[in-house]
């Protein structure tokens, strides 16, 4: 195991304990505000601005907040960005029981429903996330390993942003789009070429990905 990650080895950020500390309670504090907002906006459409409301009815962003898109981006930035894989994999699970637990105590208790079903995939997804995110943060790396890890998460986001089959092909919301590109800025490699590659690799995993398990998570 330790001479298979050695190949995918990522420079990590030296970072004091008290400073990762404080890192990983903002994260936690973030997720917390952003779960909240969510189930706000979803529940409260109606006591919005105006201004606000108008931008919800053009861009749909109370469902778009409650699909996957915009949570995995948050997720593959948390898990980048963190000072080495063990911190990504703890960030990245403490954003995310941050902003489950706040969404739905806001919805038991404030909304006064709990849709138990939806809850449990959001939980099972909360309960994977580290390993994910353990993955996800040698991505950055410059190995064809990591170059692998990164076109893969390109499809996956790439599957988020598209739907399409023989026939048809449409992007589900500009702001899926918009979470697509940043993807791909994160992703980036080192020069443009390298980029255009690792971005072509993804959509032709993301369309052999979508033959074998067709279920979206959208």
């Amino acid at each position: 195991m330790k001479s298979f990650l050695n190949t995918i080895r990522c420079e990590e950020k030296p970072r004091s304990v008290s400073r990762q500390v404080v890192d990983t309670f903002g994260i936690l504090l973030l997720g917390i505000a952003l779960g909240t907002f969510s189930k706000f906006l979803d529940f409260r459409q109606g006591e919005l601005p105006s201004v606000l409301m108008a931008i919800d009815r053009v861009l749909d962003v109370h469902n778009f907040l409650g699909r996957f898109a915009i949570w995995v981006l948050i997720a593959i930035c948390i898990s980048i960005y963190s000072s080495s894989s063990i911190r990504a994999a703890i960030n990245v699970f403490v954003f995310f029981v941050g902003m489950v637990t706040s969404y739905y105590l806001y919805s038991k208790f404030v909304a006064g429903f709990f849709p138990r079903s939806y809850a449990m995939i959001w939980f099972g997804f909360t309960a994977i996330s580290p390993l994910l995110a353990f993955i996800c943060w040698y991505a950055k790396g410059k190995s064809k390993l990591s170059f692998v890890l990164s076109a893969m998460i390109i499809a996956v986001l790439f599957n988020m942003t598209f739907v399409y089959g023989m026939i048809y092909f449409e992007m589900r919301s500009v702001l899926e789009l918009i979470v697509f590109i940043c993807g791909l800025v994160v992703l980036k490699r080192n020069t443009i070429k390298g980029s255009m590659i690792m971005t072509a690799i993804g959509i032709i995993l993301a369309i052999v990905l979508n033959l074998l398990v067709p279920f979206q998570f959208g």
